[in-house]
């Protein structure tokens, strides 16, 4: 197999296809880049009074229009404290202005964005807020970037909606150069196997509340990211996979020393990306076809999450790209499974880091021609040769080559020797339209699942079946109206531990939904994302209890099996629409929720045109 050849023949195909609307899109950045309105010295003499009024120590910096004026740096931060991974950026803005006036420059705050805690919302109405928010969050980051008086960003953000949306914003603004910058997971508490044991428990009655709370108090413990490897930590990988966050800066805890340089070094990188900097780098022309396929290829070699077969196309489509599935499936079934992190192994992201983290990983992908090392990076290098790692050198920052071995093969391993010889997602076809499944963490001997169906219309439907013992036999546990244009398409991440005690006392048991899992997607085999969902036509709407599913990671069928004229007579199961005005919060999304498009699109608001 020509591995090389492959993943170059997927970006081909992605930039064949998106050849006009990514033209019309760098025409855009080269629009903003040479239009007076995006030259700080040529805003007018109110405006920038106003830009300056707040800025205090930077006043008189910002009102200079001479030639040489200073640089001009955009915060866009999605603090809060709500989020134990945000809650270290409280001081970041601080830090960062300090570091651009040492520099010869300024920093402002541009704007906050949203940030909600899927951890908080799982099962409560506010999931269904949460996928919309990723759209919230870039419309609010392109407010933030509207005032047209900086010259470069970094953008401060970690979790699930909110990396994809702050960079979706960014690139609305394509013409800035934009740094990420991370904060860091949280330390080991008990082990993720320890946690799941007792959801397990909690869902079967054996341990009440108390014992639960106590559990998940010892896993949810201090502020930094939660460690196990959903969508947060997914977000941090991609990014670095894209060469917008510096390289292994992604894993490194809160508080270490090493941190705050690494800020500093964010700063720099991007200061130095800025026009009249020493290469000017826009983001732009950053995230291309190269950057978008590295990301989708680092989410098949690590096991990332599900969310980014949605995000990763919505980001694509900021940048002027069409990304599809299949791209997904071509460069899933050429990319070996090199990293086990839960839920994925039992090893955390602390775990995978000590092991040889994002630079083995990064490394191992270069020498196998599987990443596209000729992608650009914000430290003015190509993807390729910027592929290192920080370290503390008599307490000055220093680059240095990856870790070259595994230092932990039982989380990661080598190309040549991986977990498994493809990709950790499979993109599901058959007469129920198309998903996704997360096969990283299901045993091989579970990627086959054919048995007859129960049909539900919530998740708290399937749990008080659960409780019920209506539920212990072979089958398919279908949970549909819960798409984007249904409901916002919440996670039904509460389902886990009810399915895992089935599936421990031997049943053969899937999950077939139109709405989303969790990044953590589990042992569970669950074909998510169904598409077209049930509020837009589709045959999910139509599966009646009793029908027999197939679900084959194998082969990468979702069957229904119903005779085709049987299934033609059905009529469709009508979604309601949520009362007006629904409580919550919903009806301030329904705007959002109408106009968005299918999963295989990117379960928003649809950025691209070919008009």
């Amino acid at each position: 197999m020509n591995r090389e050849a492959e993943v170059r023949a997927v970006l081909q195909g992605i930039e064949s296809r998106s050849a006009e609307t990514r033209r019309r899109y760098l025409d855009g950045i080269r629009e903003m880049a040479d239009a007076a309105d995006s030259d700080r010295g040529q805003v007018g003499c109110s405006n920038l009074a106003h830009a300056a009024a707040g800025a205090l120590e930077d006043q008189s910096t910002l009102l200079a229009v001479d030639a040489g004026r200073a640089k001009n740096l955009a915060i866009v931060t999605a603090y809060n404290d709500m989020l134990s991974a945000h809650q270290p950026y409280e001081h970041y803005p601080e830090r960062i202005k300090r570091q651009a006036r040492a520099l010869g420059a300024m920093a402002q705050v541009a704007g906050g964005v949203p940030a909600m805690c899927d951890g908080v919302t799982q099962g409560r109405p506010g999931m269904e807020l949460s996928l919309l928010s990723r759209d919230v969050i870039a419309m609010s980051t392109a407010v933030a970037l509207s005032h047209n008086v900086y010259d470069a960003a970094v953008c401060l953000g970690i979790c699930d909606k909110i990396v994809p949306g702050l960079l979706m914003g960014a690139l609305s603004f394509g013409h800035i150069p934009t740094v990420f910058i991370p904060a860091g997971p949280m330390q080991t508490g008990i082990s993720n196997d320890d946690k799941a044991q007792v959801r397990k428990a909690f869902a079967t009655g054996d341990v009440g509340r108390e014992q639960l709370l106590r559990s998940e108090a010892a896993a949810y413990h201090s502020p930094g990211t939660c460690t196990f490897y959903g969508t947060a930590n997914s977000n941090q990988m991609l990014l670095e996979m894209m060469g917008i966050q510096l390289p292994g800066s992604s894993f490194i805890n809160p508080g270490e020393d090493i941190r705050g340089l690494l800020t500093d070094a964010a700063v720099d990188a991007a200061l130095r990306a800025s026009r009249g900097g020493d290469h000017y780098l826009p983001l732009g022309l950053v995230i291309d076809a190269r950057s978008i396929v590295n990301a989708i290829i680092g989410l098949h070699a690590t096991g990332g999450s599900t969310n980014h077969t949605m995000h990763l196309i919505a980001i694509a489509q900021a940048a002027g790209l069409s990304v599809t599935w299949d791209d997904f499936a071509a460069l899933s079934k050429v990319t070996p499974l090199i990293a086990r992190v839960y839920p994925n192994g039992s090893a955390d992201v602390n775990h995978f880091h000590a092991a040889g983290g994002m630079g083995y990983v990064m490394s191992e992908l270069f020498d196998a021609g599987l990443l596209l090392g000729d992608a650009l990076s914000m430290t003015g290098k190509t993807l390729g040769e910027s592929i290192s790692e920080p370290t503390l050198v008599g307490g000055a920052l220093q680059w240095v080559a990856p870790q070259s071995e595994s230092l932990d093969t039982s989380i990661l391993k080598p190309v040549t020797m991986p977990f498994q010889e493809t990709g950790g997602l499979v993109h599901l076809t058959g007469n129920l339209g198309e998903a996704v499944i997360k096969t990283s963490a299901v045993d091989a001997e579970r990627h086959v699942i054919e048995a007859p169906c129960v049909v539900f219309e919530c998740e708290e439907d399937v749990k008080v079946a659960f409780q019920a013992g209506e539920l212990n036999r072979d089958l398919v546990v279908v949970v549909r109206g819960q798409g984007p244009k249904a409901n916002g398409m919440p996670e039904l991440h509460g389902l886990t531990p009810s399915l895992s005690v089935l599936q421990d006392k031997g049943y053969r048991v899937a999950l077939v939904t139109d709405g989303r899992m969790s990044g953590a997607s589990g042992k569970v085999p669950a074909a998510m994302h169904v598409s077209p969902e049930a509020k837009d036509g589709g045959v999910i709407a139509k599966i009646q209890s009793g029908d027999v599913i197939r679900l084959d990671a194998t082969t990468g069928e979702l069957l229904l099996q119903v005779d085709p004229t049987t299934l033609a007579s059905r009529v469709p199961v009508i979604v309601p629409e949520p009362q007006h005005p629904a409580p919550w919060g919903r009806s301030l999304f329904s705007t959002l929720r109408h106009q968005a498009g299918p999963a295989t699109s990117g379960g928003g608001l649809q950025l691209l045109s070919e008009a």
